[in-house]
């Protein structure tokens, strides 16, 4: 008898995934750039955004035809795992041209649901919108659509796509997105309902000069600041893709946000964190998720054969508490 109930009780100890070792977060950065750490299975991706669900796993959305969904139980191996909108979103090929590609999508778990936010649009317009879904368990066909947050037009100065929500220290609800011509912007959401919540719009980050070059924010609270992620440069064009990214910090999520030399975000500046390097092309369209054992960093960047792929660095910060990438 004693037998067999050590054995269920062994059996039932070998069930049990262990959560990673919590790491001490690391105050020196590495003299040069890491190489994304390893990965393995369905890892082509293109602007990736994740989310650690309750069991434990993870859950990626990114670019493609009604936003393509990944899975791992380890951060490591990834799979496929359908597509958001199985049945198409036909609500959006109004900015799409017709065509079934969705960008940029943005997912977080708040309040027992997922939230969605999602970019419509062709390459180079801002005949843009960004939409809502939500869905109790993120599994492909179980996502509700809730409809329109923003849109832009040709006559905009900004552009709507690439969203990201950042809830803050109060518990009030914003919405980042934005890129090129004038740059990042911020709207306020609605807690209740993940919708848009007044009409006021602020500028967070603009490129000055000879380009307009910016795109994808993530804004994520770390100690007592904000810190704006972004990417510059250009995205998508393979292994000749210049992307690289960039960070702001504020202690407001409002801004102003200023890099390290304190350079405002509104007049070009930013703190570059990765970049290309060796057979690491275009580096960009980063999400921060805080794990058990560290705050990881989520991007794509493009291999010498122009194929997106996923990368997946951890997060320090030096005694200034500037973040970096190991």
């Amino acid at each position: 008898m004693w037998k067999r109930a050590l054995v269920a009780l062994l059996l039932g100890a070998a069930a049990v995934r262990p959560e990673p070792v919590p790491l001490a977060t690391p105050t020196t950065p590495p003299s040069s750039y890491p190489n994304p750490g390893r990965v393995t299975g369905d890892i082509g991706v293109h602007d990736p955004s994740v989310v650690k669900r309750p069991d434990g796993s993870y859950l990626l959305v990114h670019t493609g035809d009604n936003i393509t969904i990944k899975t791992s139980t380890d951060r490591t191996a990834w799979r496929n795992a359908g597509v958001v909108f199985p049945g198409g979103a036909p609500w959006t090929t109004s900015y799409t041209g017709g065509s079934a590609s969705l960008w940029a999508p943005d997912i977080s778990y708040r309040n027992g649901r997922y939230y969605l936010y999602y970019s419509a649009s062709t390459f180079g317009s801002r005949n843009s919108a960004i939409f809502l879904a939500t869905s109790t368990t993120g599994a492909s066909g179980s996502w509700t659509n809730q409809g329109l947050i923003i849109s832009t037009t040709s006559s905009s100065t900004y552009n709507a796509i690439d969203p990201n929500l950042v809830v803050d220290a109060q518990g009030r609800w914003w919405l980042s997105f934005g890129s090129f011509w004038t740059g990042i912007k911020l709207i306020q959401l609605d807690p209740a309902t993940g919708r848009r919540l007044g009409t006021s719009i602020t500028g967070l980050a603009q490129r000055t000069g000879g380009t307009t070059a910016i795109e994808a924010p993530f804004v994520f609270r770390h100690g007592s600041y904000y810190y704006l992620w972004v990417s510059f440069d250009a995205c998508c064009q393979g292994a000749s893709s210049t992307y690289r990214i960039m960070v702001g910090r504020s202690t407001s999520v409002t801004g102003p946000y200023v890099d390290r030399n304190g350079v405002a975000m509104t007049s070009g500046g930013g703190t570059q964190v990765l970049a290309g390097h060796g057979s690491v092309h275009g580096p960009g369209h980063q999400a921060v998720v805080p794990d058990r054992d560290a705050e990881v960093l989520y991007y794509h960047y493009y291999a010498d054969n122009g194929a997106p792929l996923l990368g997946i660095n951890l997060l320090g910060y030096d005694s200034a508490g500037w973040p970096f990438v190991y």
